[in-house]
């Protein structure tokens, strides 16, 4: 497989656990912090950087499974 291809897929399956990571904790966020500090930015930072992070684990566990079931060869 072309490397393109595999960085594509890394692309999607890390926008797609980014965009689940917002739709399910991003209420929670706002309501334990309340609006007022959401606004100011300083929550909204620590928020993104933790979607972040677990989108890139989860990403790299998901590439580690499909290598490792010789789904992809890499």
């Amino acid at each position: 497989m072309d490397k393109t291809w595999l960085i594509t897929l890394a692309l999607i399956f890390f926008l797609i656990l980014n965009f689940l990571f917002y739709k399910t904790l991003n209420v929670y966020y706002k309501n334990e912090f309340g609006k007022k500090m959401w606004k100011l930015g300083g929550t909204r930072v620590y928020f993104w950087q933790g979607s972040i992070f677990v989108s890139t684990l989860g990403t790299a566990l998901i590439m580690y499974i499909l290598n490792w079931s010789n789904i992809l060869t890499f």
